[in-house]
C-alpha cells in the first residue's frame, strides 16, 4: 500500500487547458501511472542484508526518481512538479504477517548468533584459564564433553538442572 504527496502548479495554462482534456485529472492519471512504474522498479524491502535500493531504504533516491518522472509526464499539460515524495509505504494486509513473522525470525536468528558467539567466547576462555591454572588436565574427549555442556548450559533458553556425577564419565 503507497501514498504519494505531490505538490503541483500549472506553469503553462494554454497546455493546461488545450494539450490534455482536464488537467487535475491528468494530474492523477500520470501519478498513479508514475507510482506503479516506480514500485515496479524497486523491491519493498531487502529480504538480505545487502545494500540494495528499495522503497522502503532508499528515501532520497526514489523520492527523487518519482519526481523526476512526474516532470516528465506532466511537462505535456503545462503542469510544474514542486515536490513529490511517498507518504505512506506499508505491506497490504494479507501479506503484512508473513512479513512480521518473517522479522521476528530474523530477530530471533539474529539473537541467538549473539548468544552463541558469546558462549562460544566463554567456552574459549574457561578452558584457556583451566588449562593456564593447571586445574584441571583434561584430555581430548572430556574437553569435548566439557565444550558440549558449557555450549548446552550457556545457549539454553531455560534454566540448568546440575546433575551430580557420582562415579566416573565412562
Amino acid at each position: 500500500m503507497i501514498s504519494v504527496i505531490t505538490v503541483w502548479r500549472v506553469q503553462d495554462s494554454f497546455k493546461a487547458v488545450y494539450e490534455v482534456d482536464d488537467y487535475v485529472q491528468f494530474v492523477k492519471l500520470q501519478s498513479d501511472a508514475a507510482v506503479r512504474n516506480l514500485v515496479g522498479s524497486y523491491s519493498y524491502d531487502n529480504m538480505e542484508d545487502d545494500e540494495e535500493l528499495t522503497l522502503r531504504s532508499g528515501h532520497d533516491a526514489i523520492n527523487t526518481a518519482l519526481e523526476l518522472a512526474l516532470k516528465e509526464r506532466l511537462d505535456i499539460a503545462g503542469i510544474e512538479v514542486m515536490e513529490a515524495r511517498i507518504g505512506y509505504l506499508a505491506y497490504a494486509e494479507e501479506i503484512a504477517q508473513a512479513m512480521l513473522k518473517r522479522q521476528q525470525a530474523e530477530a530471533i536468528v539474529a539473537a541467538r548468533f549473539k548468544i552463541v558467539e558469546g558462549a562460544v567466547s566463554m567456552v574459549e576462555m574457561a578452558l584457556a584459564e583451566l588449562s593456564k591454572k593447571q586445574i584441571i588436565e583434561l584430555d581430548e574427549d572430556k574437553k569435548a564433553q566439557m565444550v558440549s555442556n558449557l555450549m548446552v548450559i550457556l545457549c539454553s533458553d531455560k534454566d540448568v538442572s546440575p546433575v551430580v556425577n557420582a562415579g566416573t564419565v565412562y
